[in-house]
């Protein structure tokens, strides 16, 4: 019971914490430390196939845990619907992670001059997002869509919106399958190992480029010079303008 309790307080606040330190005392190296140089026909397919199938699949649970399941049923729509938008949306953002990690994995530990700049707190990130993203397309695909489905709407969403009224419903992330145990929580070691990664770079977006001044390049021809000598008039007087 205790671990259902502790866990995501301590993740939540090494995360703030940490943040917090990071930024105050490694602001030069709150970056994502690009590999570009060293390898980009992997990275320019890998990197956004991955990136916006995951800001799909954060959205899809941003939707089906924090938004109650009786909202939805207030709006008009039925689970069933539900279910089968979730379901379809779900897969192909599942596939869409699956693809992109498998460019990005494939490079960042086979091309030699990529896992030469890897550390092992980056070792680290990629064993627990393997973790969370193959157990969550396991959980979508192979139970939600094939094994006939499970609402996490009655288990596990009321459990993590609980954490933050501060009475914790242990008893509801406690009658889910271990499956959906075992995703949480490395969901959770992720969270509390993402200060000391590479991961801060998702919160340095540059949002500042929507409203900054646009940058006009200008074409120009290569022309010939007009000084003495290589133009027209060979021969000027003394003080005379060109």
């Amino acid at each position: 019971m205790w671990w259902w309790i502790l866990l995501p307080y301590l993740s939540m606040l090494t995360f703030v914490v940490g943040c917090i330190w990071r930024w105050q005392y490694d602001r030069y190296g709150w970056t994502s430390r690009s590999t570009e140089l060293q390898e980009r026909s992997l990275l320019k397919w890998g990197s956004p196939i991955f990136h916006y199938s995951t800001f799909a699949a954060i959205g899809g649970h941003i939707i089906g845990i924090l938004i109650p399941q009786s909202f939805t049923l207030m709006l008009g729509i039925p689970n069933d619907v539900y279910e089968t938008f979730s379901g379809i949306a779900g897969s192909i953002a599942a596939i869409g992670v699956l693809v992109g990690a498998a460019f990005l994995v494939f490079r960042r530990t086979l091309v030699p001059r990529v896992r030469a700049t890897t550390s092992a707190v980056d070792y680290a990130v990629l064993i627990l997002l393997a973790i969370v993203v193959l157990l969550g397309i396991y959980l979508t695909l192979g139970v939600q869509e094939i094994g006939g489905g499970y609402n996490y709407r009655v288990t596990v969403s009321p459990w993590f919106r609980s954490l933050f009224t501060g009475s914790p419903d242990v008893s509801s992330i406690q009658a889910a399958p271990i499956m959906y145990q075992v995703h949480v929580t490395a969901a959770w070691f992720l969270y509390g190992l993402w200060p000391f990664s590479r991961l801060v770079h998702a919160f340095s977006y540059p949002l500042w480029y929507l409203w900054r001044p646009y940058i006009v390049y200008r074409s120009r021809k290569a022309v010939r010079p007009n000084e003495p000598g290589t133009g027209r008039r060979r021969w000027r007087r003394i003080a005379a303008r060109y």
